[in-house]
């Protein structure tokens, strides 16, 4: 019996190869690999992420396929991959979402009754707004749609910018002449504001030299190393047949660390950010076109707040000299970045 089953599955396979074949062998797909069978190149995609180099994976097919667009296998998924923030799950990860998916489902269900009592405003936040809002044919978000994009936004504004936040402590703990240059600016600042006084939008406008930092932090260590699409129509890219329905995936972390758009890619140089700053679409942490990431302004206020409170108060060093960073897949200091504060004097 259970030959007879697996038999029928690899005719079943058998099939659905032949399909594919048959479906797209008259166009010229990118160059690349399935991989073992089922696991694809999942395996190596995550490992070189662990070891702390996930470009590595990507630059290894450009060099061997001489193309920086080429195809891998992911679990079994054929994918894109546009070199020019992985989104492989995790199973803890799927739990906590599902737990998380549930209390929101409930919350939002609570919403919908206080809109309806009068008790919450259309305008309240984000939730109320998706609630109330239709699209052009006059339909309204389901439930579980609307659980996903608060999960999303949750998840999208709490990681990012922790992992963003974690590494400037790094770089600059590492590099103590850009933490000087970081602690002038920030004390001009300081300097200027009343006792208890509030930081406001004019002050962060004046932190150029900080955000150029925290720039060439995100071009360095991208708190997302790339993201994946899904081909709305067909199309050709660099002379390559791309079908409709097929998996993409920018990467992030390679474009970065091209020498085609950076003199020294693996110098950190804050210079990188002055003027016009780098030719657009090389720089991509918070994505690119209509889909940019919707929460760049607020991660920019959030990571200069924290820079101008840290460095005003305290130098530091870190307690582990070559701590290795892993991409997991944020880039996260493999022991916890421990660190020791010293505090200014006053």
């Amino acid at each position: 019996m259970e030959f007879f089953f697996l038999s029928l599955l690899c005719l079943f396979l058998l099939f659905v190869l032949l399909f594919y074949k048959s479906n797209f062998k008259n166009l010229t797909l990118p160059p690349g690999s399935t991989g073992w069978p089922l696991i694809g190149e999942t395996l190596e995609f995550l490992a070189t992420g662990w070891r702390g180099h996930p470009e590595k994976f990507v630059f290894d097919r450009i060099s061997n396929y001489s193309s920086y667009v080429f195809k891998i296998n992911l679990l079994g998924s054929t994918t894109v991959v546009f070199a020019g923030a992985a989104g492989t799950p995790f199973r803890r990860a799927i739990k906590a979402s599902e737990f998380i998916r549930k209390e929101l489902l409930a919350i939002i269900k609570q919403r919908k009754v206080d809109l309806g009592d009068g008790k919450a405003s259309r305008t309240q936040d984000i939730l109320s707004h998706m609630l109330v809002t239709s699209d052009e044919n006059g339909n309204f978000m389901k439930e579980a749609e609307i659980a996903d994009k608060i999960l999303s936004l949750l998840i999208g504004g709490h990681d990012t910018a922790s992992s963003v936040c974690a590494s400037v402590v790094m770089f600059l703990a590492e590099l103590p002449h850009v933490y000087q240059r970081v602690y002038e600016e920030q004390m001009e600042i300081a300097k200027s504001k009343a006792p208890g006084e509030l930081l406001n939008w004019d002050d962060i406008k004046k932190m150029k030299y900080s955000w150029n930092v925290a720039c060439e932090v995100m071009r360095l260590a991208p708190p997302l190393q790339g993201t994946f699409r899904e081909a709305m129509t067909d199309f050709m890219y660099n002379g390559f047949s791309i079908p409709k329905g097929c998996k993409l995936y920018w990467s992030a972390n390679s474009t970065h660390k091209n020498s085609e758009f950076f003199i020294e890619p693996h110098k950190f140089d804050p210079s990188t950010f002055e003027g016009s700053g780098p030719v657009p679409y090389t720089y991509v942490p918070f994505g690119g076109g209509p889909r940019m990431c919707p929460g760049k302004e607020y991660a920019r206020l959030e990571i200069l707040v924290f820079m101008h409170n840290l460095v005003k108060r305290f130098k530091w060093e870190k307690v582990i000299p070559n701590e290795k960073i892993v991409f997991d897949p944020m880039p996260n200091p493999q022991k916890g970045l421990p660190i020791r504060l010293f505090p200014h004097k006053a």
